[in-house]
């Protein structure tokens, strides 16, 4: 590669939305997976776009809630002039993306995610180009549900193939009792999507401990509470290229 990677970070959201919790309140982007890693790629001297394939996105109840959105974060959140969200209300679609500009790409999650992001064709070509360009590729949580589609020109597979990943737990999954509902979506867990890719998965010690797996240009986190050493783990990949 004739240079290295632009210090500039892609954050992916899903665009989908759908019935996940009690009285019918919805999935959609989890704030901080989105929030947190912003915040860190931009103490760290990136520039910090975020785009989902259909330009839309919809926030999912439970992030909104006080125990996963502190004061601070409700803050980011609620200000519509702040630089996170003000990016967040205008989001990129993958055609207003040219991917050579970015040296790294993070998939920010919520259980929406493995709703869309398995068949978000532009979200993996613009990932599939930074990795190709020699860039990180980073995913947290259901994150990873991206991963079947992001091609390794270089091999044919997933450029998780043969690698150590980790996202949001099985076991996690059904101390929330969403099993049934992910699986009434025809989607499969983040631990069985990473088997398919031919990936080695590594779970947290449990299902909401704060966890990050780096594996050469592969970085990946286990749940929320992990966004922000994820986006750091994200950095510190990018910095040793």
């Amino acid at each position: 590669m004739a240079q290295a990677p632009s210090r500039k970070a892609l954050i992916a959201i899903t665009s989908a939305h759908a019935p996940l919790y009690p009285d019918g309140k919805e999935t959609g982007l989890f704030i901080t997976e989105a929030l947190h890693p912003f915040n860190v790629f931009r103490k760290a001297g990136f520039e910090v776009d975020l785009v989902s394939e259909t330009g839309t996105y919809q926030p999912d109840w439970l992030s909104q809630q006080k125990d996963w959105l502190n004061d601070a974060d409700r803050a980011d959140w609620e200000n519509h002039s702040g630089a996170f969200r003000s990016k967040l209300d205008r989001l990129f679609k993958p055609a207003d993306i040219n991917a050579d500009e970015y040296g790294l790409f993070f998939a920010s999650a919520g259980h929406a995610s493995l709703i869309d992001y398995p068949d978000a064709k532009g979200l993996q070509t613009v990932a599939a180009k930074i990795f190709a360009n020699g860039g990180i590729v980073s995913a947290v949580c259901h994150g990873g549900a991206i991963f079947p589609g992001i091609i390794d020109p270089a091999t044919g597979k997933s450029v998780i193939f043969n690698r150590r990943v980790t996202g949001f737990t099985t076991r996690g999954e059904e101390e929330e009792n969403v099993l049934d509902t992910i699986q009434s979506w025809k989607r499969p867990t983040i631990e069985a999507s990473a088997a398919q890719c031919g990936a080695t998965y590594v779970s947290p010690a449990g299902p909401w401990d704060a966890f990050t797996i780096t594996d050469g240009r592969i970085v990946t986190g286990a749940n929320p509470a992990s966004a922000h050493v994820t986006a750091e783990a994200a950095v510190k990949a990018f910095n040793a290229l």
